[in-house]
């Protein structure tokens, strides 16, 4: 058994990592400011501190007694990070930066969330992590600038550091009323409400979706192996869909035909992402095991429930 501070843990991907920590007998202690997260996310025997990451004090008190952190916390928009560029730099990197500072102590392994934004509109397909990082966006340029300082502290201050480039993760949870949703959760949502499915551009865009169980299991995973080397990884599902097929795959879990509203292209988008797991798969002997059917249907299920168990309340 260990200990484990989880930082976002109450918020999508980290409630998930908390429950599955918790399942397998660990202690979770969790640090969120609860902008995005929900504390009935997380399970009772959850040590839960409110406070932010940008806070020396909250960091330093939370990393008290750990044997080992995930550090999700960030302001995941990317028009969010476009808007307020300074607020998000100073989550998305300066947060960052007080985790590992808070690790020099005692030399606590940090394994943290990064992204397939650090490759940017990169034209190698699938995306290895040794592929050239050209980021976009401020979102980004500081999740890359997270797996430098990662590096740093391997280097001068011995602290085990492993970096996960999140590609699209959905599953239940995610809000689709949040500026930080992905696309499954917004179709998700909309197709329940028998809205129409919005497409910006021809729905040929690709992505590399990867279920939040998955995730979970790459996160841990890395834990188990994190070292002075400071490696990455790419968390992804290595298959490639586009939005045509997603709403085609939704529809056919939800029963529901969708209504597509195809909008202008937005600009910016990136026309293809796909990742290569292959990394992963040989060192952390993981992999994405969650098929886009079962992961989608998943997801459905969770949404009608928490849909009528919100209609209930609200009689």
């Amino acid at each position: 058994m260990a200990k484990y501070l989880v930082t976002g843990g109450a918020g999508f991907i980290g409630s998930h990592l908390c429950d599955a920590l918790i399942a397998r007998g660990d202690e979770v202690r969790v640090l969120d400011n609860l902008s995005t997260g929900r504390r009935e996310n997380l399970a009772s025997e959850v040590e839960f501190i409110l406070g932010d990451v940008t806070d020396e004090d909250a960091v330093q008190k939370a990393s008290i007694d750990i044997d080992g952190c995930f550090h999700l916390a960030a302001i995941a928009s990317v028009a969010q990070s476009t808007e307020d560029w300074v607020g998000t730099h100073e989550v998305n990197l300066t947060g960052a930066i007080r985790v590992l500072d808070a690790a020099r102590a005692t030399k606590f392994p940090v394994v943290y969330a990064s992204s397939a934004a650090v490759y940017g509109d990169n034209a190698s397909m699938p995306l290895c992590e040794s592929d050239r990082a050209s980021p976009l966006t401020p979102y980004g340029a500081d999740k890359l600038g997270c797996e430098l300082h990662a590096r740093v502290a391997s280097v001068l201050h011995n602290i085990p550091t492993t970096g996960m480039r999140f590609f699209n993760v959905y599953g239940p949870r995610q809000d689709p009323r949040s500026p930080y949703s992905g696309v499954i959760s917004i179709f998700t949502d909309r197709l329940s409400r028998c809205l129409n499915i919005p497409i910006f551009g021809d729905g040929q865009q690709s992505r590399d979706f990867i279920f939040v169980g998955d995730v979970v299991r790459f996160l841990i995973a890395a834990m188990d192996r994190a070292d002075t080397r400071a490696a990455i990884y790419n968390v992804c599902s290595g298959q490639s869909t586009n939005l045509r097929q997603l709403a085609q795959t939704l529809a056919t879990v939800s029963g529901v035909t969708p209504q597509i509203e195809y909008l202008p292209a937005r600009q910016g988008d990136i026309r293809a992402s796909l990742g290569d797991p292959a990394r992963a798969a040989k060192i952390l002997n993981v992999r994405a095991e969650v098929s886009l059917g079962e992961g989608l249907s998943q997801t459905v299920s969770h949404h009608v429930t928490t849909t009528l168990d919100t209609s209930k309340a609200a009689e």
